[in-house]
Parts: structure tokens; C-alpha cells; sequence
């Protein structure tokens, strides 16, 4: 077999055997198949797709292109979550530590961001000295001993998704439905989950836009895990309009800890009490949905869930006492308030352009190189369906760049749209 014969047949819209699959991704891995020939070949299978078959092929050799967990000598149940990705989406933060709290052990392994996506491991490294590193051995000893991790994607893990999801982000090849479903799920296969949950995004600032494909991308996953014998729930959630107020990484950290401690945006909080229910019944420690929901916003009354985000730090290195005293994070040279133009109601907020514009400032990353500005970022102080007044606050730039801050103010306020009728709130959830 040859490489270019395998992306030639793909990009002629021809259907590749499992054979083919595993030449290329073990080809990949090796170094034997270059950068640029997996860049062609994620482009054709964008434009082309696959079929169920061909995308838990590429699953399965994903996850076996490395070790493969098995964590039943760790806990009697490992359970997991991803979410698709969107702006302000910092939910791992909140709720890992909640299900934590509630006697589940949860070990995840996350990702940097994509595109206008922030990402978790990014957020993370706010903190100072908190490491995103750690290998198996330490990834299981710290599950077992403390019952929580949060780090990035062991190099001997799923090696050829690491080396394809920092392709796609500088490539255009993102948002290709085989190559999330597969990046996703050969993670969660290799990282030993036996039950999974899913927060699939869709609408103006998800990679799935229409409710659609969501429930598309939605299906593919569940078949996956089904196929590789997981339990797997995916739900449906809103990204029209960024989830929480904040955008950009330690602002998203700080209103996660706030939202431990019992504050945080509504919509934000009522997102993490829903997913961590589906967690915590998923894990076998709650019965249903109502009691898992219950055992949720116990944790967070009572303490023990901030508790655990701090447990979670100090496991991983970082400085606890930025998380006890959120004013230690450094913040950007430049805050500066947005007024409302105009009353009315906010009919929209286009999330994607306030992801987009959070790049900008340098909270994410226009190329693969890039370095991230901690500091930067958003505040948005309006949801959809809120009634607006003239020269109220709209939202909040943190920026440590005036021209990059001038950019930033004109597309997040364009970003904006109002109407002279009521508007219905946005759901968080679809069903």
C-alpha cells in the first residue's frame, strides 16, 4: 500500500478498508506518512465524509495506535465526559469536581483549543504551576488515591489523534463529522471509559451549527461506543450564544471556581448541575436524574465540590491559593466597558465571532505555534431575550494590546443584534 493511493481514493470518494485505515494510521504515527500527506488526507475526508464503518475503523485504529487503559483495578466504574467544544464552555472545570464530590472517581483527559473553541488544558495552565503532563502511572495513582484528574492526552494514548487533532486545527479541517467523532471516541475507548457522556454543541458557536448535524455527530459517537461495548448518553446542548459570561481562559477558571462556591451565571450553573446528573447516574451512584441532581447541588452547598477543585489542583502542582483567592490571577493592561447602542431586546449574540474575536486578543490560537494570553478575554453581561437599556454595560474587554482591543470592541459589538420585540430566551438543552 501507498499513502497517496489511500488519500487519492478518498478524495475520489471511494470507501476505505479497515486495511487502509490501519496502513495509514500506523504509517502516521511512525513518521512514515508526513504531515502534509495526513493534512490531505483529513482535507478529502472532509469534503467526502465516511461511512459509519469506516469511522469506528478509524476509531479503533486511533485508540489502538497506542496503550489502551485499563482502569478496573483503579475503580469499579470509570466514567467520562467530553464535550464537543464552543465559547465560554468551561464546564469540565465545575463539574468533574462535582461528580468527584458525589463519590464518582472521574479521570479525564482533555484537549487544547480549536479554532474559535477555547480549551480546557489551556484554561488549566492559568493556574500557575498546574501540569497538564502527567502520565499514565500518574494519571491512575492520582484517580485512585483522589478520585479526580483533569490533564492532557497521555503521549501513549491515542498517539495518532494527538498528532491529527494539531493538524486539523491549522488546516480547515476541524469541522469534519468522521474526524470529531473519531477524535473524540478513540480517546475515550483508549483512556478506559466503560460509561461516557457526551455534551454535543450545536448552533452559532459550535462546530455542529444546525441541530442536525448534531444529532448526526450525536448518533456516530453513541454507535462508536456502542460498537466497542461502552455505555455511552450524548445530550444535545445550545452554543447560539457563549455558555457563562466569561470568554478567555483564567476568566473562565475564575467564574468555574465562583460558580463552586455557589455563584456563577445562571445558565452556566444550571448546565453543570444537569450534565453532572447524568454523570453521577451514568457512574451508579445515583439512581435517577433526580436524585443525581440533588447530590449535585448538595456539593455545592456544602462545599465539598470546590473542595475537590482543590484537591485537583494541588494533586496536579498548581498554586491552590489562586483558587482560593481568585484576585492573585494576573489581569490584562486594558478593561474597558461597551455600552448598549441602543434599547431594545438582545435578539442575538453570535457566538462564533466572540470566539473568533477572543483570538484576536491571543486567548487562543490563530496557528499551531501560538502562545496563549492567559489574561484576555470577555465578559458578556446579557443573554438572548434580555431586555436592553442605552448605555447600559453589554460586555467587557480584557486586552493587553489597544489596536488588538479596538479590533475585539468593533466584532463583538457587531456581534450583537437587538429587536423592538420580546425575545424568547434559548434553551440549554434539545431534545
Amino acid at each position: 500500500m501507498r499513502a497517496v493511493d489511500i488519500i487519492i481514493k478518498k478524495r475520489d470518494q471511494g470507501e476505505l478498508t479497515r486495511d487502509e485505515i490501519e496502513f495509514f494510521i500506523n504509517g502516521f504515527v511512525s513518521g512514515d506518512i508526513a504531515d502534509y500527506q495526513a493534512s490531505a488526507f483529513a482535507m478529502a475526508v472532509l469534503l467526502n465524509g465516511m461511512t459509519p464503518r469506516e469511522t469506528t475503523d478509524l476509531t479503533l485504529a486511533m485508540a489502538h495506535s497506542g496503550q489502551v487503559l485499563d482502569l478496573s483495578d483503579v475503580v469499579d466504574l470509570a466514567v467520562d465526559k467530553h464535550s464537543s467544544g464552543g465559547v465560554g464552555d468551561k464546564t469540565s472545570l465545575a463539574v468533574l469536581p462535582i461528580v468527584a464530590a458525589g463519590g464518582l472517581p472521574v479521570g479525564k483527559m482533555s484537549g487544547r483549543g480549536l479554532g474559535f473553541s477555547g480549551g480546557t488544558l489551556d484554561k488549566l495552565e492559568s493556574i500557575p504551576g498546574y501540569r497538564v503532563d502527567l502520565t499514565t502511572d500518574e494519571f491512575k495513582k492520582q484517580l485512585k488515591d483522589k478520585g479526580i484528574v483533569l490533564t492532557g492526552q497521555s503521549l501513549d494514548l491515542a498517539p495518532a489523534d494527538g498528532k491529527l487533532y494539531a493538524l486539523r486545527d491549522v488546516t480547515g479541517t476541524v469541522q469534519s463529522i468522521p474526524l470529531i467523532a473519531s477524535s473524540i471516541m478513540c480517546k475515550k475507548l483508549a483512556a478506559g471509559a466503560q460509561a461516557i457522556l457526551l455534551d454535543v454543541k450545536t448552533g452559532l458557536g459550535a462546530f455542529m451549527e444546525t441541530l442536525d448535524e448534531a444529532r448526526r455527530l450525536a448518533g456516530l459517537m453513541v454507535d462508536i461506543g456502542n460498537l466497542a461495548g461502552r455505555e455511552v448518553v450524548a445530550l444535545l446542548s445550545d452554543m447560539n450564544q457563549p455558555l457563562g459570561n466569561a470568554v478567555g481562559n483564567s476568566l473562565e477558571v475564575i467564574e468555574a471556581i465562583e460558580s463552586l462556591k455557589g455563584g456563577g451565571p445562571e445558565d452556566f450553573r444550571e448546565h453543570c448541575l444537569h450534565v453532572s446528573a447524568h454523570m453521577l447516574v451514568l457512574g451508579k451512584r445515583a439512581r435517577d436524574l433526580v436524585e443525581g441532581r440533588a447530590m449535585a447541588e448538595k456539593s455545592i452547598a456544602d462545599g465539598s465540590a470546590f473542595e475537590k477543585l482543590c484537591v485537583l489542583v494541588q494533586a496536579q502542582g498548581g498554586d491552590v491559593s489562586y483558587v482560593e483567592d481568585t484576585s492573585k490571577f494576573p489581569g490584562a493592561a486594558y478593561v474597558e466597558s461597551v455600552e448598549s447602542p441602543q434599547n431594545g431586546y438582545l435578539a442575538q449574540i453570535q457566538a462564533r465571532s466572540v470566539g473568533e474575536a477572543a483570538v484576536t486578543l491571543g486567548a487562543g490560537r490563530a496557528k499551531k505555534s501560538d502562545a496563549i494570553d492567559h489574561a484576555v478575554g470577555f465578559i458578556i453581561h446579557c443573554k438572548v431575550g434580555d431586555k436592553i437599556e442605552k448605555g447600559k454595560p453589554l460586555f467587557t474587554i480584557h486586552a493587553n494590546d489597544e489596536t488588538k482591543l479596538a479590533e475585539a470592541r468593533e466584532a463583538v459589538l457587531a456581534a450583537h443584534s437587538f429587536s423592538a420585540d420580546k425575545i424568547a430566551p434559548l434553551p440549554l438543552f434539545y431534545n
